[in-house]
């Protein structure tokens, strides 16, 4: 996948002094996030697993689209439209 992000000059300038390219800070950046989102789904995934008896996929990849499959975990968007829901469900 590819994205695209828009800085200001003044914020590339500065990205410029916080890294050797700014693509390379990006790049990192943007790996880690998605390294650590990994991680935490697979341990949301382990512990339900294990506490339902499902048998558990051999790799993180396969993990991580069972969750999202099973409906285990959910993208930020649907937490967000569910807890806008759920919002006004509350009695005022």
């Amino acid at each position: 996948m590819e994205y695209t992000i828009k800085l200001t000059d003044t914020e590339n300038k500065a990205l410029s002094y916080a890294s050797a390219t700014q693509q390379d800070w990006i790049d990192n950046a943007v790996n880690n996030r998605c390294r650590i989102a990994i991680d935490e789904i697979v341990g949301i995934y382990t512990k339900r697993a294990l506490d339902e008896g499902v048998q558990i996929p051999k790799t993180r990849e396969k993990i991580v689209a069972d969750a999202f499959t099973r409906g285990w975990v959910k993208t930020g968007q649907q937490r967000n439209e569910e807890a806008g829901k759920n919002k006004q469900e509350l009695p005022s």
